[in-house]
């Protein structure tokens, strides 16, 4: 492993709390690495590293810096946020001008780096939430939970690191506050996809239904449920023939049908998919 650091001088305003995570939490768990409540002051704050197995999160409090990262450098400056993985080649930087104000939180454990992927399907490395008040929050939290050490203090520490990557990637919900007219829309469309997900349902169908354009439905609707039309009505019309393989004696050539595939076969495939065993398996398994 290759890190370096360069420039850095000790600075009395930069709170940092540094753990070493137990051979428990490393295994089970998401855990803490460090933490810390940066002011750069008049200092030169700069960092560069990489190789390191740790996923770094930051919220810009105040002032202004920059982040190379991933080939790009990109400015920052209060209410900006980024989250990066720290194998990949990286520098930070506070403006000599206007230093900056850092929270922020090197962690790593458990699924970290499936969340990390699925964060970069959304959103970039630097980004600028409509607020930065429940990221503040979490990382506050993490802070106080780990200023001193007690028999569950990491167990604690793993659910404050789950809600900060549920954050994260929830961060571009869609609330009242931000769209409540496209949030109305959009739980009717899902309103009517749940009441008739058993019939053809097409999305210029839904496109028209609903006087919405069916590239901004597909793209509004994946960011607000987190999955896509298509996924969604398959999940139900798989949750109905489960109901069916356990509860009736129907074949599984008549449950496809009354789920809405027109196809057996394919039928058959998409639940092989979702559970990793046939229909027929499923029914044994599970019939009471």
């Amino acid at each position: 492993m290759t890190q370096q650091k360069t420039d850095f001088v000790p600075n009395p305003l930069d709170s940092r709390i540094i753990k070493t995570p137990s051979a428990v939490a490393r295994r089970a768990f998401f855990y803490l690495q460090e933490c810390g409540h940066l002011k750069a002051g008049d200092s030169s704050h700069h960092t560069s590293r990489q190789n390191l197995q740790s996923f770094l999160f930051a919220v810009v409090l105040d002032g202004k810096g920059s982040l190379n990262y991933d080939n790009q450098c990109r400015s920052l400056s209060a209410g900006d946020c980024f989250f990066i993985d720290c194998r990949t080649p990286h520098s930070y930087q506070s403006d000599a001008q206007q230093p900056w104000e850092l929270l922020w939180v090197h962690f790593n454990g458990c699924t970290t780096e499936e969340y990390y992927k699925l964060f970069t399907a959304q959103l970039p490395p630097v980004f600028h939430p409509a607020s930065t008040v429940k990221f503040v929050s979490l990382l506050q939290e993490l802070m106080r939970l780990n200023t001193e050490t007690f028999a569950d203090t990491e167990v604690l520490t793993s659910g404050v690191l789950m809600n900060l990557l549920t954050a994260l990637l929830t961060v571009n919900s869609i609330t009242e506050e931000n769209n409540s007219a496209l949030q109305a829309k959009l739980k009717t469309v899902l309103a009517h996809i749940d009441a008739n997900y058993t019939a053809d349902i097409r999305l210029d169908e839904l496109a028209k239904r609903f006087d919405i354009s069916k590239y901004y439905l597909t793209r509004e609707f994946k960011r607000a449920y987190g999955e896509t039309i298509f996924q969604h009505i398959i999940s139900l019309r798989i949750n109905y023939a489960k109901r069916l393989l356990r509860f009736t004696d129907k074949s599984v050539e008549e449950i496809a049908s009354l789920c809405g595939f027109n196809d057996q076969s394919y039928f058959s495939k998409q639940f092989k998919k979702a559970e990793n065993v046939t229909c027929l398996a499923f029914r044994r398994r599970w019939r009471d």
